[in-house]
């Protein structure tokens, strides 16, 4: 058996999580096994195992024309420091308790250190239709060899400074850019920190204004495209000054909802009762935001008038040119 890729050292950060990878090749096919010695001097190599340290390392394994593995540990922390050792052999006695492989194991090993995670001290500041985002990290001794801020996965600004302190500025309002914002300190490892703008719920309507068919269903949307995503959604029509609630539960209306959108649908629509406004309510831990929707019902045979219309208008037409015709005096007759 040989390697033909082997682990690299790492260096992380505790919360975070880190991957090791090991490729072997033979005939027949070696057994990969990952074994781990941690920086305690009196600590020996002990193997380890699919769900091991209270099923924090995932171990995948294929053996299909060579072997490969993968190990995996979640939630790192001080104790995931040290040395990880992968390990192969393709000898038959490599397992066997009594006797020892003609071929002894091969080994490739990798160094994992698990660092403190800094404190990362936020802030949002806002003035002159301004907002000033800034990170501060408490870890002076780490290497910082520039910045960057992200938002929804798209790179905002960087440089290449080595400051502890790094600051972003919007021009705007911060119902207009509310959402989460990362400060990424790049070096090894890399430190994240996040900046969140929240406001209450920016509620807007689909469709201001929606129509619908007597005896059709009606569907009217609302959506929060704000930060936080809303935690509760509600449904009132508005009717002489009064507000009702509208629930699943009474028959013919259906609201689904979820996260930063939702749904109202009205079963067979009636021109008398649903006719009017409808104000979806939506609720996060900062307030309450709403929207209004107009919803119009039309007959039936609406869609009869424009043809019932043209009908009528050709009547008339030829009614007039009848009645003129009977009315208009005979051409003389010439002598």
């Amino acid at each position: 058996a040989g390697f033909i890729k082997s682990p690299l050292s790492q260096k992380r950060l505790t919360q975070d999580s880190v991957e090791l990878y090991c490729e072997a090749i033979g005939n027949p096919i070696p057994e990969i096994q990952w074994w781990f010695e941690g920086n305690d001097p009196n600590e020996t190599y002990a193997q380890l195992w699919d769900g091991a340290r209270q099923d924090r390392v995932k171990i995948n394994a294929t053996y299909n024309l060579h072997s490969t593995s993968t190990i995996s540990i979640a939630n790192l922390t001080g104790d995931d420091s040290g040395m990880y050792e992968c390990r192969a052999s393709n000898d038959p006695d490599r397992n066997h308790l009594s006797k020892s492989p003609k071929v002894k194991w091969i080994r490739s090993q990798a160094n994992v250190f698990v660092i403190e995670r800094p404190e990362i001290s936020t802030h949002v500041a806002e003035s002159s239709g301004k907002l000033t985002l800034s990170c501060n990290v408490s870890a002076p001794h780490l290497t910082i060899t520039g910045h960057k801020w992200i938002h929804r996965e798209k790179v905002l600004e960087e440089d290449n400074k080595q400051d502890a302190f790094t600051s972003y500025t919007i021009n705007g309002k911060r119902e207009e850019h509310s959402g989460v914002y990362e400060c990424v300190y790049e070096g090894n490892p890399e430190i994240r920190g996040q900046v969140n703008i929240s406001v209450l719920p920016q509620v807007t309507a689909y469709k201001k204004s929606e129509h619908g068919n007597e005896g059709d269903t009606g569907v009217l949307t609302c959506k929060n495209p704000s930060f936080p995503d809303v935690t509760t959604w509600s449904w009132y029509k508005s009717g002489h000054g009064v507000s009702a609630l509208l629930e699943n539960a009474s028959g013919r209306y259906i609201i689904k909802s979820s996260g930063n959108k939702t749904e109202l649908r009205i079963l067979k629509l009636d021109i008398e009762q649903d006719t009017g406004d409808y104000l979806c309510n939506g609720t996060n831990s900062y307030g309450t935001g709403n929207a209004t929707v107009n919803l119009r019902v039309r007959s039936r045979l609406a869609a009869l008038w424009p043809f019932l219309g043209i009908v009528a208008e050709v009547l008339v037409l030829v009614t007039i040119i009848f009645i003129y015709e009977k009315r208009r005096k005979p051409d003389e007759v010439p002598d």
